[in-house]
């Protein structure tokens, strides 16, 4: 299965409009549209319809969209040259605009290049136990995901004792069998993630924005998210996420501001009560 596929995103007759039915399976726990999820979306519709691989797209969300809704990606061109291809997803249900995404397409034949990032040492994925989820229970994307806590506290650890502002996890998406910058898109909308672990409390946010810049795609089974949380000041947390291959390679850097939520005294006593009965995982 390809990203579109895993997604459920459909062509229309009109290769610049695409149709994305939205259903529990690519929402968060609170049953809105996950924001990676319309990110790759929209970098899916943009390669689909430029046949170019993505460079880089950034995401400004405006509004969310829940099941049984059909959300609408509507292409645009702006500027295609022999190389590289500027464009823009806007996507919308009716007329209730959701996300719009501007990104870069294409490639060049350079032969000179360098990774000068360098992937922190983390136990390997099976040396790390599973993420505890916010909803353990529910049929959303969270149930998709395959996730190993590399570097981080688990929710029941957290006493208010601030963190370093740096975690980790390792991600897979059994289903997809390919990597592509719209599976990247999915997995890279965690520095809300970072922000209850930076804070030390149960605590994430709501995205403003994405931003995907792809380095270069390697197969591989596991990606390690290295969750960097610069700074949370007025209400609002900015950091990014460097995407790593199994073997050390910088597959792309995601980039987010959000607003910082904190979850209510009722939600953090059912988790750690729910924790707690499972023992923590």
């Amino acid at each position: 299965m390809d990203a579109r596929a895993f997604l459920g995103l459909q062509p229309t007759h009109n290769p610049h409009r695409w149709v994305l039915p939205i259903t529990p399976a690519i929402c968060t726990g609170g049953g809105f549209l996950f924001g990676g999820c319309g990110l790759a979306a929209a970098i899916a519709a943009l390669e689909g319809t430029t046949g170019r691989p993505v460079v880089w797209a950034t995401s400004q969300y405006l509004s969310f969209t829940k099941p049984p809704e059909t959300m609408d990606i509507d292409v645009t061109i702006a500027a295609s040259g022999h190389q590289v291809t500027q464009a823009r997803a806007v996507a919308h249900v009716v007329d209730r605009e959701i996300l719009t995404v501007n990104g870069a397409l294409g490639s060049r034949p350079l032969d000179v290049g360098g990774q000068w990032e360098q992937m922190p040492k983390v136990p390997p994925p099976d040396g790390c136990p599973p993420r505890g989820y916010r909803h353990p229970n529910d049929d959303s994307i969270m149930q998709r995901l395959d996730m190993r806590l590399a570097s981080g506290r688990d929710f029941m650890d957290f006493d208010g004792t601030p963190g370093t502002g740096r975690s980790a996890l390792w991600a897979r998406v059994p289903e997809v069998l390919e990597m592509s910058a719209a599976t990247l898109a999915v997995l890279g909308d965690y520095v809300p993630f970072g922000v209850g672990q930076s804070l030390g409390q149960m605590a994430g946010g709501t995205s403003l924005d994405n931003t995907l810049r792809v380095a270069r795609l390697v197969p591989t089974e596991w990606v390690l998210l290295d969750i960097q949380v610069h700074t949370i000041q007025q209400g609002f947390g900015h950091g990014l996420v460097h995407l790593w291959a199994e073997d050390g390679t910088l597959l792309a850097i995601a980039s987010q501001s959000c607003i910082v939520r904190f979850w209510s005294p009722e939600t953090e006593r059912m988790i750690r009560a729910e924790l707690g009965e499972r023992g923590g995982s």
